[in-house]
């Protein structure tokens, strides 16, 4: 913790005061009890629209699973969300998800298969993994029969799917509403705070690794 204390300290150094402001308001809300899982997904658009959705509900981490297309977000889209959520790319395969679930997380894929529960009625009670599929093929069948359960979006007209960021727009909107209104403790403890500050101050600065890195090596710190 002390190693993590002196080094955002030090970060800060670079940093305008405004930023500084920003970083300190908006890091306390930040979560990582929702965790949106993308397997594939291949629209650029799409990939950034998750991105500024997850970002606007200050879950701040996204996992993109890579098969035949790469994560790749529009920035025009993204809106400067980039700078905030980090992106974890791993190959999509079934030990990618076994990693996921090893972290604590309770896999849900987002689809109408598998006697899914439907959104309003869903009850949050621990961290889950919210998995969303292709934008053509959704939720690949593997994953539906590795996954703990699936969640459903309700819909009223003929139309029965949603758009894939339309979808995770909902769902993360609705599970953090829910989340706020649980009492559960779901923000992030003191050290992941810290490594989120920490890793907002690199992205918020020119050469931002690069000092980063400079200061751990002198430093003798490893992170």
């Amino acid at each position: 913790m002390e190693d993590l204390v002196k080094t955002y300290e030090y970060l800060k150094e670079f940093l305008t005061e405004e930023r500084i402001r920003k970083i300190e308001h908006f890091a306390p809300e930040s979560s990582d009890f929702v965790l949106p899982v993308l397997e594939d997904v291949y629209q650029f658009r799409n990939a950034a629209a998750v991105v500024r959705s997850t970002e606007a509900c200050a879950f701040h981490k996204v996992v993109a699973l890579q098969e035949e297309h790469n994560f790749e977000p529009n920035l025009r889209v993204t809106k400067g969300a980039d700078t905030w959520v980090e992106v974890e790319k791993l190959p999509r395969n079934m030990e990618s998800f076994q990693k996921i679930k090893d972290r604590g997380y309770k896999m849900v894929a987002v689809s109408l298969e598998n006697n899914a529960r439907f959104l309003p009625e869903y009850e949050i009670t621990e961290p889950m993994a919210l998995i969303f599929g292709t934008e053509m093929e959704g939720v690949s069948q593997e994953i539906l029969d590795f996954a703990d359960e699936t969640l459903a979006i309700p819909m009223y007209g003929f139309t029965r799917s949603f758009n894939v960021s339309v979808a995770a727009s909902i769902c993360l909107y609705e599970l953090k509403q829910k989340l706020i209104k649980s009492g559960i403790d779901y923000k992030l403890n003191e050290e992941k705070l810290l490594r989120v500050k920490i890793r907002w101050a690199v992205n918020s600065m020119r050469s931002g690794d690069q000092i980063f890195e400079k200061y751990l090596r002198e430093n003798n710190i490893k992170m």
